[in-house]
């Protein structure tokens, strides 16, 4: 599963797709492939093991048009990463292809049944499952129906999917439906075009006006527009979302990287982050799509943060912010783990979920556990309009914008600052931080992007980070240490070192250095140490000699 692309409209399909799948580039993928309905009515397909260029070279030497076309990147999950697994994967009669973003549980069980029905299976996919069930339902008792034959397929999927389907005998439309979660279908909405994608940076070139699909549910586009409906059959309506995102901010730009914009860009989105949410004449926090009254706030018994990777570690510093300035219990769990350890949540409980997707697996199934204890459920969210902001009673926009780099950087910085002013608003909620005490940190938290932005300024200009690295890259293990709000930061620092340059590194509190840690470290361990100057700078210090 990755990334996926669909066009419909009077201008060629195959650049507007490609270059959609390049805005996706930074989910990882291992190979690409996309088809078209040429002018001659028959899908034309193309697929490529590895980077996406090799599927561009394909395209140059043996050309694709045509004004309707799908195109997927693909991370291996059933079969090994080739050119016959890679999507788009096509029915026997070369008339139908399907792209599919996620797992399908039951795909033994619908392949046996399949090959005994005379389908032959030309890759290792479990996608290539679901081509053979649409083909089979719109021959065998959909009476060519090709919105009833993918329905049915789709019934008799067990697990995640996201998919889109092209057909020779309908070349007017795209369908694509959503059942579970497998990540996101968009629907851009163009004039007399469509777009479809699983990421909003891969059509925000063309279009600012998006709807999403929930699960269980499905859309026929058409050049004019789309329709919308569940897996029933049953109409839906859809309200539409404009993203106001800058496209500009899915290009590099004169960056070698989107990770090395994103972290410059940091000045810039903690203003936006906090624009808006600041009242200093009352000295107070506006954070109304949280949906959380005042009285409500008052009433909560216990706060849960549940987040996956870096947003995880955010948690940990939101877990310093709530109890000190709201005194409310905080508890922060891995999604991952929270979802299968029967939790206990309550009416009284606020579970908190962290992510810049809005899309994440484990996430979205520990709000779901969260929802069904009864817990007022909300999000910290970057992506607008995505998953998490839609299912749960309230949430918060990060307002970064899109954060195209695999490893966070602004994304995190973001959310952090949201869990900042969710502590401020507990806190004057809960009637446990003064108006002094606000006004002084609203005050404080007001400067923060320009300090950012100097301090970030100053790293580029100095040339410090560059002759760091240059010094230490030739080691292979790091240790970092924190204390306080300082050791999720530590332990940051230290998932970004093995993100981006693959060295081990682990993060640690640094008063449990000596229960295990200290045996390991030697010359060959650099150690990095976070130790501002705070109430437990001088402990740090103790612990820094012990090195």
């Amino acid at each position: 599963m990755c990334g996926i692309v669909g066009y419909i409209g009077s201008q060629e399909a195959a650049p507007i797709v490609l270059h959609g799948l390049r805005q996706l580039e930074y989910r990882g993928y291992d190979s690409a492939g996309l088809a078209v309905i040429g002018g001659d009515g028959a899908l034309h397909v193309r697929r490529e093991a590895g980077k996406l260029l090799n599927l561009e070279r394909c395209i140059e030497e043996n050309p694709v048009a045509g004004a309707i076309g799908v195109g997927h990147t693909r991370w291996a999950t059933h079969g090994p990463p080739s050119q016959r697994n890679a999507h788009p994967h096509s029915s026997p009669d070369g008339d139908l292809v399907v792209v599919q973003n996620g797992i399908v549980e039951n795909f033994l069980e619908l392949r046996n049944d399949l090959e005994r029905a005379g389908y032959l299976f030309r890759s290792d996919t479990d996608t290539e499952v679901i081509v053979h069930l649409i083909h089979r339902h719109y021959h065998n008792g959909s009476a060519g129906d090709l919105e009833r034959a993918v329905r049915a397929a789709l019934h008799a999927l067990h697990g995640p999917s996201a998919i889109v389907v092209l057909s020779t005998r309908h070349p007017d439309r795209l369908i694509a439906a959503r059942l579970g979660n497998a990540g996101g279908v968009t629907i851009g909405y163009g004039a007399g075009e469509m777009y479809v994608a699983s990421d909003i940076p891969a059509i925000l070139r063309h279009t600012r006006e998006v709807a999403f699909l929930e699960s269980r549910q499905m859309v026929v586009v058409t050049a004019a527009g789309a329709t919308f409906t569940d897996l029933d059959g049953a109409p839906v309506v859809k309200e539409r979302t404009r993203i106001d995102w800058n496209p500009m901010a899915a290009e590099k730009g004169e960056f070698r990287h989107f990770m090395q914009k994103e972290i410059f860009e940091q000045g810039r989105s903690l203003t936006d982050t906090l624009r808006s949410r600041l009242d200093f004449q009352r000295h107070t926090v506006m954070l109304d799509s949280l949906n959380l009254a005042p009285d409500a706030a008052r009433r909560l018994a216990k706060l849960t943060i549940v987040a996956c990777g870096t947003s995880y570690y955010a948690g940990l510093v939101g877990k310093y912010y709530i109890e000190r300035l709201a005194r409310l219990p905080v508890e922060v769990d891995y999604a991952s783990e929270f979802r299968y350890r029967q939790p206990l949540v309550a009416p009284d409980h606020l579970v908190l979920a962290i992510t810049q997707s809005g899309e994440t697996v484990d996430t979205l199934a520990a709000l779901e556990e969260a929802r069904a204890g009864g817990a007022f459920t909300a999000a910290i969210v970057n992506a607008i309009g995505s998953q998490a902001a839609r299912v749960t009673d309230g949430h918060i926009y990060m307002q970064a914008g899109p954060e195209i780099g695999v490893a966070s950087t602004k994304a995190f910085t973001a959310s952090v600052t949201d869990l900042f002013l969710l502590a401020i608003y507990l806190g004057h909620c809960r009637g446990v931080l003064g108006d002094a005490e606000r006004a002084r940190i609203i005050h404080a938290l007001s400067t923060l992007p320009g300090l950012a932005g100097q301090l970030l300024e100053e790293a580029q200009q100095s040339g410090y980070y560059q002759e760091l690295a240059e010094r230490y890259h030739g080691f292979f293990n790091f240790l970092y240490l924190g204390r306080g709000i300082n050791y999720p930061i530590a332990r940051e620092g230290a998932l970004k070192l093995k993100e981006i340059s693959y060295i081990h590194a682990e993060g640690y509190p640094a008063g449990e250095m000596k229960h295990g840690p200290i045996a390991l470290v030697d010359a060959t361990m650099p150690t990095v140490v976070v130790a501002p100057r705070d109430g437990v700078y001088d402990k740090m210090i103790s612990q820094v000699e012990q090195v």
